[in-house]
């Protein structure tokens, strides 16, 4: 596949600076550049679809709750510059605490997904979508994989898209689908229907330790991931932040030649035949002040392999004490770059790492740009969907999976953003302010 130029969709370097500053303010406050003082654009009118809302630590409620009141962006609390005004929770019954956040805030639950984006009439009625089908009691498949319905979701959408003969920007939460087929369907259909498709992990956005990004254009030559990635959920938070990174690497993203999971004992002797692995995850111990052989103590030990079609490695490490750490080998350099995303207050706390993620979500539907290639969006998805593919063959098991050659994963691209992570001040921990108890 051909790289591709600049998308015109993405948001420019002056956009990004422009909303983040206080000029980003009156952006996300509706005012319009070339207007009068007393001339106010509407705010974007979004519905949200979820699968879950019934408990303060559902993604549903961290993401939603910011939509709705504000969240805190470089260094102070930030209104919203969208309105919800429509819900559809999948598993209705047991989400509570959504019914009783909506029931406050006025905000109509509808008991379909089409009824939710059209607002009850026959026609798509809002400027945007967000999807948060993340937890919830749903089943899993052999290879571990939660059967999370936001594919089922998302094309319910789509037939409303197509039926009104017109699209709005869609905010997808955490990877696209557990299915690569499903995933790559999803990514077509914002092509072929030309509409903005982002989402992913909140941890790419979140603050930094130290706080800087990598240079477009870096020559990293491998690329060493840590966090605690003992399932399909936690690992997509991994490989979602090792894909911001690498994208940005000399000549851009290339796309995925394979995936490979190694679990258990296992997973040392293959970093013992690596030492690019080895040095790399021994940088980090030496960096966070931990003990020798601290990596290699934890219970389950796994890591999923990733190698691109230019030639560059990385690898996934499930890990403990370390936040979720990047740590790379650049050409030229004497020693490994390493940046961590660590400490907030929560997950409990009214101000979670979602913060940043509800701030992009925001720009999306302001702007009508992605905020990030979706092209990530999709590599991340499948990487993780082969990663927990690899230790299974004919229904038979092996902590040493297999190679999956991943031709198909063949997106090109290069990013063009600058740093969309949070700075300033910590946001301050205090309990949820609604005004009434979970």
């Amino acid at each position: 596949m051909e790289k591709k130029q600049a998308d015109p969709s993405l948001l420019t370097r002056r956009e990004m600076l422009g909303i983040t500053g206080m000029a980003g303010l009156t952006a996300l406050t509706g005012l319009k550049a070339d207007a009068g003082p007393h001339t106010i654009q509407a705010k974007p009118r979004i519905a949200c679809l979820v699968t879950y809302w019934g408990a303060t630590r559902s993604h549903a409620d961290w993401i939603i709750a910011k939509l709705m009141d504000g969240y805190w962006w470089q260094g102070a609390h930030t209104p919203s510059g969208i309105e919800v005004v429509s819900v559809y929770i999948h598993q209705f019954d047991t989400s509570l605490l959504g019914q009783k956040v909506c029931k406050s805030k006025n905000i109509p639950i509808f008991k379909t997904v089409g009824e939710a984006v059209t607002l009850g009439g026959k026609e798509l009625a809002v400027d945007g979508v967000v999807i948060v089908g993340e937890h919830g009691d749903y089943a899993t498949t052999l290879k571990g994989q939660w059967m999370l319905p936001r594919w089922w979701i998302y094309q319910q959408v789509i037939r409303v898209f197509e039926q009104s003969k017109r699209s709005v920007p869609v905010f997808n939460d955490k990877h696209l689908s557990y299915s690569w087929d499903e995933a790559k369907w999803m990514f077509d259909k914002s092509r072929e229907l030309n509409f903005p498709l982002t989402g992913g992990s909140s941890i790419p956005v979140h603050y930094r330790k130290p706080d800087i990004e990598i240079d477009i254009d870096t020559p990293i030559k491998a690329s060493v991931m840590l966090g605690g990635a003992p399932d399909e959920g936690a690992l997509f938070h991994c490989v979602d932040v090792l894909q911001a990174f690498v994208e940005r690497r000399k000549g851009g993203e290339t796309g995925v030649n394979s995936v490979q999971c190694i679990r258990g004992p296992e997973t040392w002797k293959w970093t013992e035949k690596n030492p690019w692995a080895a040095k790399l995850l021994e940088s980090v111990r030496v960096n966070m002040n931990l003990k020798p052989g601290h990596f290699q103590a934890i219970e389950k030990p796994n890591v999923c392999i990733v190698e691109y079609n230019d030639g560059t490695k990385a690898a996934i490490y499930n890990a403990r004490d370390v936040g979720w750490t990047y740590a790379a080998e650049i050409q030229g350099h004497k020693e490994p770059t390493i940046i961590s995303m660590l400490e907030w207050p929560g997950p409990f706390s009214q101000y979670h790492a979602s913060n940043s993620q509800p701030h992009w979500i925001v720009q999306t539907m302001v702007t009508k740009k992605e905020p990030f290639n979706a092209e990530r969006l999709l590599l991340s998805s499948g990487i993780t969907a082969f990663n927990m593919e690899s230790n299974w063959q004919n229904g038979v098991y092996s902590p040493v999976g297999r190679r999956i050659e991943t031709p198909f994963m063949n997106m090109t691209y290069r990013s063009t953003r600058d740093a969309q992570f949070n700075k300033g001040e910590r946001p301050p921990n205090v309990p949820y302010m609604r005004g009434f108890a979970e």
